[in-house]
């Protein structure tokens, strides 16, 4: 029997027969590791320890300890509800039921549940689990399939496409319940110590509009009723920072059915915000050598053919049909600028060219996957390309990482970094493949960042770094990435004359530093809670005055201010209510001002923090706010 090459998390490798499950590797390791092992991550990718390995592989051995273990957790807690629900509703019908990064979900049909349902659901599922079901993997034939589930339309459509070529079929039991799956599963349901159900939507059956509508219930485990309780407290504050509930608080966008779904509408306040992240984002890459170019929303699709894109893509674009030619909105920067790179002759000395562009892109995603500012038709992409010498790779990735790290201390971020790896298809030789990966580590290595490597996942052109910024719920959203692309300059022809006086192929880097504003803009709102810094926030100081009588001084402040967002709060209230009123906005800084005040040519100042200081100079309180909108802190501090 022939062998393959399994490498450990620690680079070191075993020689294994093909074959050999999961399971067998850990007690290869050690028959400790083998009793501890619950599933396996093989080439990033989570697996039933049961899965056998037929070729070459990075594998990670999943333990209790491990962090991967709660998502092996929630999928056996998914078939918890599942068998819970068909106690107490037998006429149910499952689709299918997988682990998310807060979770899992189940979608089903045939029967409506109301909150009482899905409490008595709830106490069954720790029945269940209290019973300490063992889960035990069994084969099936495809026609014992097939006959276990002759009325359910959904299990019957996953046995035709995903499950198409296999036979027998993986089930999982536990008690009297058995569910066509995967897995991976724990042992039995007594390992699942904290247990809820937290809200049902409505979910298209594959995400298609024009299929049938699900009932979609949610829910999350963990291994610990204390993991739980700490996780509904998360939840709690998520919801109070809900950019969804925000925005509309704050004026900040909206989402009109009417002009369309996914298409965000920008308020005053809101755009106000994305333009001082633009500015931001402009300073920082017109220093750092790029030029400003701009693209159409749309181009005939014959670019999109030419740059491989349109076989990839072409399902989730805007298609229109101009004259009898197919047009389509962008769903993407990158081919533009290449173009534009195309229309000139470069020299090696010339190199590297940098652009940039704040470019609106358009992508049809399902409607069922709408989401607030987090997953939307129409965003904007601060884009950059830069056309390099092969030389010049790991200069350019360090001053993009710069760039990117600029980005995350000033907005004072968590993230998490992984380095993306050569696919299995791909563009480019092993050689600059192999090269192009070391380049990206040794900056990542360079930087002390801890990293992780995500094997297999770089895009078709080229290796990646990618940036996830995590939100308040700590969920992490796609932000910066850098990319290297060895196929677009193949495809669109693009050259540089070197100092031989030859003809040669430029390197193309992909990199956003943001992502894209929506999504960001969605992070921001959550992270700061609404409370922007000084220089972000929309509404930078309310001047409250104590009567009518005060109105005249207080919009000669107002004046005086005029380099700021200074607003006066001119209605009749009581001083109490305006200030609760600024404080309800978020805005960072009140100035109150009475007769007091207005004889002695003062202010009172008041802060979100419900700090306030008397008798300030006008003129050092300004001197303060320039100083603040310039080094952008995160923390108001003129009261300290």
């Amino acid at each position: 029997m022939s062998e393959i090459v399994v490498t450990l998390p620690d680079g070191s490798e075993l020689q294994m027969e093909d074959g050999s499950t999961v399971e067998d590797v850990a007690y290869e390791i050690g028959p400790g590791l083998g009793k501890d092992a619950v599933a396996g991550v093989v080439d990033g990718e989570l697996v039933d320890k049961a899965t056998p390995l037929s070729e070459d592989c990075r594998l990670v051995i999943v333990t209790d300890q491990s962090d991967e273990y709660v998502d092996v957790l929630r999928h056996s807690a998914s078939h918890v509800f599942a068998q819970a629900l068909q106690r107490l509703h037998p006429e149910a019908k499952l689709a299918i039921g997988p682990w998310t990064d807060e979770g899992f979900y189940y979608d089903i049909s045939g029967v409506e549940l109301d909150s009482d349902d899905l409490a008595e659901i709830e106490d069954e599922a720790h029945d269940i689990i209290e019973e300490d079901l063992d889960i035990e993997r069994v084969e099936k034939s495809r026609e014992e399939a097939f006959d276990l589930y002759e009325d359910n339309e959904y299990k019957q459509d996953v046995l035709d496409t995903e499950a198409a070529d296999e036979d027998p079929l993986s089930f999982y039991e536990q008690g009297e319940f058995v569910d066509l799956c995967k897995g991976p599963h724990v042992e039995s349901t007594g390992e699942i110590g904290g247990f809820t159900i937290l809200e049902t939507s409505a979910a298209y059956w594959r995400g298609d509009e024009e299929n049938d509508t699900l009932t979609r219930v949610y829910g999350t485990a963990f291994a610990s009723e204390g993991d739980l309780h700490d996780y509904l407290e998360r939840m709690e504050e998520a919801e109070e920072r809900d950019h969804r509930k925000l925005g509309r608080e704050m004026d900040l966008f909206s989402i009109d059915e009417t002009t369309g779904p996914g298409l965000p509408l920008y308020h005053p306040s809101g755009k106000t915000i994305l333009r001082e992240l633009s500015d931001f984002a402009g300073e920082l890459n017109r220093e750092a050598g790029y030029d400003e170019v701009e693209t159409p929303h749309l181009f005939r699709t014959e670019l999109w053919k030419k740059s491989g894109h349109y076989d990839n893509y072409v399902d989730d674009m805007f298609l229109l049909d101009v004259n009898d030619e197919e047009y389509g909105l962008k769903p993407m920067n990158c081919p533009g600028h290449a173009t534009i790179f195309d229309q000139d002759t470069w020299s090696y000395r010339d190199l590297p060219v940098r652009y940039f562009e704040n470019g609106k892109v358009y992508r049809k995603e399902q409607r069922g996957e709408l989401s607030g500012l987090s997953r939307v038709w129409s965003f904007t992409i601060d884009d950059g390309h830069l056309f390099v010498r092969p030389d010049q790779i790991e200069r350019e990735i360090r001053q993009v990482m710069d760039l990117i790290f600029e980005v995350i201390e000033t907005f004072d971020l968590d993230v998490e970094v992984a380095l993306a790896t050569r696919p299995e298809k791909s563009v480019g030789s092993d050689e600059l493949w192999e090269h192009a990966e070391e380049q990206l580590e040794s900056v990542l290595e360079s930087s002390s960042m801890d990293y992780d490597i995500e094997p297999g996942d770089g895009a078709f052109y080229g290796p990646k770094i990618d940036f996830g910024f995590e939100d308040a719920l700590g969920r992490v959203w796609d932000g910066p990435t850098v990319q290297l692309d060895f196929n677009m300059p193949e495809r669109f022809d693009l050259e540089y004359v070197t100092e031989d006086n030859e003809r040669e192929r430029p390197v193309m880097i992909h990199r956003a530093l943001y992502g894209s504003y929506e999504r960001f803009f969605m992070v921001l709102i959550e992270h700061f809670n609404g409370k922007f810094p000084l220089w972000l926030s929309p509404e930078q100081v309310r001047i409250l005055p104590v009567s009518d009588d005060n109105l005249g001084y207080a919009h000669r402040i107002k004046n005086e201010l005029g380099d700021f967002r200074v607003e006066v709060e001119d209605r009749s209230w009581t001083v109490g209510r305006k200030i609760q009123q600024a404080h309800d906005d978020r805005v960072p800084y009140m100035i109150v001002v009475g007769g007091d005040e207005e004889e002695a040519g003062t202010i009172s100042v008041r802060d979100r923090k419900e700090r306030e200081e008397k008798d300030v100079s006008l003129e050092s309180f300004r001197e303060h706010l320039e100083a603040e909108r310039e080094e952008k802190r995160t923390e108001i501090n003129f009261l300290d």
